[in-house]
């Protein structure tokens, strides 16, 4: 079944499209364009039309027309190109067959890193699967590169068996997903859909229609520097006042603490000297009152200890990242339930649970385009640890299928 399927996704990992979060360019790394342009043109073979890549946002869009006569909604498939900051160079993809389910899984031949069902107790889920692993030395790209190897499949599968009724689909590969401006630039008058999904989560079953709401602070503090054996009562030490700010936080409100629905303070950065450091923090929370009350007690730190000191010594630059896309979707649930009832009529058990980050389809939803997001049926993303099923792989594509089908009904 869907014999293209492994060969496909193997190729695609072992490309290396890491984006970066200095660049100033869309996409972020020249290896992604150059990726864009092979997607494009194994679109172009497969016989999708109006294949195109829109150089203004680095996404790849391809149409697959609609075979029935009655008018249907336009849905979409996305899924991004890059991989988050980890080793992504010589990516070496280890297959295991008929994983039994509970043995250790070298992945290095020295067997300094193993996935063991101690650590990783999901591995008891896929007895009897091909489960794909990294070497152990670079992570593997399953997030996201089983999503486009997946929409592609179903695409292929789609024109090779038109008996299969379906009305018009898209897809769209774009990039820079794992630095959060991807969706930034989408086009949604290019992409022409009434509903799409991001072929973007984790194990089987995933279907998530809330995201947290995401805001980044910036945080530059100015210190005073002199010579220590004077500094008595002259002296401001700016990393001091790092750490008298990040005190001032909920303690027990970080990601290491928190689960569900519970938001968070994530201090990502902490650096520099006695006279300037600089923090950085991630701002989460699902519930839109209590991310803006976040914000403002950030605010509120800054402000008590600028008056503290009589002069700013400590500068904030805040910004919201995306929105909870529950919001958009929760005015039109059809979306979720056809995703739903497709997965039921494949016998997967649906997984309807907040995600605790965000996708692209969080900023293409307020854009326009209510885009939920499914498993694509990667584990232990973002490093070396990462691995996925070929099973889980080949249901993700039987659920574009299945979804397309259901939608021309």
């Amino acid at each position: 079944m869907y014999e293209n399927l492994l060969p496909r996704f193997l190729r695609y990992v072992k490309t290396e499209t890491r984006s970066n979060p200095e660049s100033t360019t869309t996409p972020s790394t020249q290896t992604q364009v150059a990726f864009a342009q092979t997607l494009k043109a194994e679109l172009e073979e497969l016989g999708l039309s109006d294949v195109h890549y829109n150089e203004q946002n680095g996404f790849v869009i391809a149409t697959l027309p609609s075979n029935i006569d009655k008018e249907v909604p336009a849905i979409g498939f996305i899924a991004h190109m890059d991989t988050a900051d980890f080793n992504a160079v010589n990516v070496n993809p280890q297959i295991i067959e008929n994983y039994d389910g509970s043995s250790d899984i070298a992945l290095d031949t020295e067997g300094k890193f193993k996935l063991t069902t101690a650590d990783f107790p999901n591995l008891a889920n896929y007895q009897g699967e091909t489960l794909i692993t990294t070497d152990g030395s670079t992570l593997l790209g399953a997030d996201d590169k089983s999503g486009i190897a997946e929409i592609m499949t179903a695409m292929e599968t789609l024109i090779n068996n038109p008996e299969i009724k379906h009305g018009t689909v898209k897809v769209a590969f774009g990039p820079d997903e794992e630095i959060g401006v991807g969706a930034d630039k989408f086009d949604v008058e290019d992409f022409d859909v009434q509903f799409a999904y991001t072929m973007d989560g984790g194990p089987v079953g995933e279907l998530q229609y809330e995201t947290f709401n995401a805001a980044q602070a910036e945080i530059t503090i100015y210190g005073k520097n002199v010579h220590p054996g004077t500094a008595k009562d002259t002296m401001i030490n700016a990393l001091q006042l790092a750490i008298d700010f990040h005190n001032q936080l909920p303690a027990d409100e970080v990601p290491e603490k928190t689960d569900g629905y519970q938001g968070f303070f994530h201090l990502m950065s902490l650096g520099g000297t006695t006279e300037e450091a600089k923090m950085a923090y991630i701002i989460r929370d699902h519930d839109r009152e209590k991310f803006e009350a976040r914000k403002a007690l950030i605010t509120e730190i800054q402000e008590k200890m600028n008056a503290q000191y009589g002069q700013e010594r400590v500068a904030v630059h805040m910004y919201d990242q995306y929105y909870n896309m529950k919001e958009i979707i929760e005015k039109d649930m059809s979306i979720i339930d056809v995703a739903e009832k497709a997965m039921i009529e494949l016998d997967i058990k649906p997984i309807i649970e907040p995600v605790r980050g965000g996708t692209d389809g969080s900023k293409i939803s307020y854009m326009g385009i209510p885009t939920p997001n499914i498993f694509a049926g990667g584990e232990n993303m973002h490093g070396r640890f990462e691995y996925v099923s070929l099973q889980s792989m080949e249901k993700a594509t039987s659920l574009i299928v299945k979804i397309a089908e259901l939608v021309a009904k």
